[in-house]
């Protein structure tokens, strides 16, 4: 019987190799999961693509992937096939875990009118306008005195910076923030990492392989089950809150739960809307944990680098002092006036490289690309890290170098090669609150703060640790109050 699915596996893979671009030889039922060590690291991606070229195929078990390396290739594909590139295949794990529900997972018709409310919600609640910034100015507030407390001794800083990015959407999404030390608030945390993580982990390769058996039997993927129906019945409870205090004390909306409550109201006798209670649950679990992670995971790389590149620091300081005098609010407007405090940042974005290898794509229908006639149905992914170390358009891609963001005048330039929050159709939908809150964040704490590495760790690690973003490794750092 295994030899003759092992056959049967052959004939499958051979019979269908010739739509997709030639990678890496593949072995039955396993395909290159053994190659990939069974996650997909984007260091291998970019090995293989010096012996493929910019586009190959890897199996994934019985699951094809066309890679894509390089700016060229990426850019290609994700602005110029967008329509035929927007959909997102949902593998097992993701379906068991999640559900094709929200706007993470979702393709077609579902995710443009869960994308459509998101974006329109940010606006109405102010995104790019001052009643935002002043939101995100205040948890940056918070923030510095959460460091001042600790008087310059050592610290981790994780704890601290987690709880005023989250309070950040937290504002957005729930109406409401969280005191620091609420034990509910560090669970909804817990469920955020755990959940995030575990499409990227060991345990999901196999899940994917043999998802009726796995699913039942015991392991990590049961504890990111179980937090993820955590998250689900809190936000469930905060919907049933907000319904009953419209019902109350009717008037604007203040959130994005409210905004999507007056949708379903509007849209309740279209037969074609999709705008239901179950992708309501589901968009503000998207947006609470993916404007937690990628934000907190940024901020905590931007330290670690400041204060190891102690030269780069104190370079950001001389600028913040000579251009803003010492009671200004900072804006996310003041960015312009600060050109190297801006490359600083997005060379953090680029050289940290959070999201790693991209969220993968799914063909809407069959496509042609490169003289391939890809099925329908086919899967994408977009090796992003290929693209932020390109070396054709990065000067010294493996270095920290923020003249990557600077003319010869030192005036702040843009390179179409940075796209940390991908490219397309399903660029990320919380872009401009990431930048605003990057800038607004850094920008103070350095105005503030002095980051030093402690007398007896002078040699933090630089590698990463890979979950569902690429994490630093923990640290300590003292943040001294500058005079």
């Amino acid at each position: 019987m295994i030899l003759g699915l092992v056959v049967w596996n052959l004939i499958k893979n051979q019979s269908m190799a010739h739509h997709y671009p030639p990678g890496p030889p593949a072995l039955p039922i396993l395909g290159n999961l053994w190659t990939l060590r069974f996650k997909l690291h984007h260091e291998t991606l970019i090995q293989l693509a010096q012996v493929y070229g910019d586009m190959y195929t890897i199996w994934l078990g019985p699951t094809p992937v066309i890679v894509l390396n390089g700016y060229r290739a990426v850019r290609e594909v994700l602005n110029s096939h967008t329509d035929d590139f927007s959909g997102r295949p949902i593998l097992p794990l993701f379906m068991d875990l999640m559900g094709e529900k929200g706007i993470v997972l979702t393709s077609g018709h579902t995710w443009k009118q869960q994308r459509r409310l998101g974006q329109m919600a940010f606006r109405n609640l102010g995104l790019g306008k001052r009643n935002l910034e002043k939101r995100i100015q205040e948890e940056a507030q918070n923030l510095i005195d959460l460091f001042s407390t600790n008087g310059g001794a050592p610290i981790d800083p994780s704890d601290c910076i987690i709880h005023s990015v989250s309070n950040v959407i937290s504002s957005l999404v729930f109406g409401k923030t969280f005191l620091p030390g609420d034990k509910f608030f560090q669970e909804l945390h817990k469920a955020t990492e755990l959940v995030i993580a575990a499409p990227g982990t060991f345990w999901a390769r196999i899940y994917d392989l043999a998802p009726s058996i796995i699913r039942v039997l015991p392991g990590p993927h049961q504890k990111a089950f179980k937090y993820f129906n955590f998250l689900c019945s809190f936000i469930k409870k905060e919907v049933a809150q907000h319904k009953k205090l419209r019902s109350c004390q009717p008037g604007d909306d203040r959130d994005v739960i409210d905004c999507y409550l007056t949708q379903i109201s509007k849209t309740q006798d279209d037969p074609c809307s999709t705008y239901n209670e179950d992708n309501l649950v589901h968009l503000i679990a998207d947006l609470f944990m993916t404007g937690t992670e990628t934000v907190t995971t940024t901020l905590r790389w931007a330290l670690l680098y400041l204060t190891i590149f102690i030269d780069i620091q104190e370079k950001v300081h001389m600028e913040l002092d000579a251009m803003l005098p010492p009671r200004h609010v900072i804006s996310y407007e003041d960015r312009k006036r600060l050109p190297f405090t801006n490359a600083v940042i997005h060379e953090i974005q680029r050289f940290g490289n959070i999201v790693s290898v991209g969220v993968v794509r799914k063909c809407m229908k069959e496509t042609k690309l490169c003289g391939f006639n890809l099925p329908q149905g086919t899967i994408i992914l977009p090796n992003l890290s290929s693209v932020l170390y390109d070396s054709k358009h990065w000067e010294t891609p493996y270095k920290f170098n923020p003249k990557h963001f600077l003319d010869e005048d030192g005036t702040f330039v843009t390179n179409d090669a940075f796209l940390p929050f991908s490219s397309g159709q399903r660029v990320c939908l919380g872009e401009q609150l990431a930048r605003t809150e990057l800038f607004i964040f850094i920008s103070n704490l350095l105005r503030k703060f002095s980051f030093r590495l402690p007398e007896d760790n002078q040699h933090p690690r630089l590698d990463y640790v890979q979950a569902a973003t690429l994490q630093p490794h923990p640290y300590r750092i003292c943040a001294r109050i500058r005079q």
